[in-house]
């Protein structure tokens, strides 16, 4: 699986922006997809995550009421929903596909994209 996210930009706070990434490969709707992001100097965080039905997500609490994720099977395309957005969601942003239960460890995450940055200016 390649995985190849857009999307990101500049963007002043209490903006919105909404990433994508791009799957290659058939087997996109058997994956759980991710978000995970790493700010300059600090380590990478998870963001979200959805299950290959769409009907189970998880978020990181810095996220939650904020972000939404979701996905299109038909398009091989998973969508972060980014609203409210602060200063210190500034980062590169990763998306990622495993096979397991929506998580927050990027280590049951198997494929990882190229990232997409994200500026939030005060």
């Amino acid at each position: 699986v390649q995985l190849q996210a857009s999307g990101g930009g500049l963007v002043q706070a209490g903006g919105s922006l909404r990433l994508s990434c791009v799957a290659s490969g058939r087997t996109f709707r058997s994956y759980t997809m991710g978000w995970f992001r790493q700010a300059p100097g600090k380590e990478r965080e998870s963001v979200a995550a959805i299950m290959w039905s769409g009907d189970w997500t998880y978020y990181a609490d810095s996220v939650k009421g904020r972000f939404t994720i979701s996905r299109d099977n038909t398009e091989n395309t998973v969508y972060l929903q980014m609203n409210s957005l602060k200063p210190e969601d500034t980062a590169v942003y990763y998306c990622a596909a495993g096979s397991g239960a929506p998580s927050g460890r990027g280590t049951d995450y198997d494929y990882w994209g190229q990232g997409t940055l994200v500026t939030v200016s005060s």
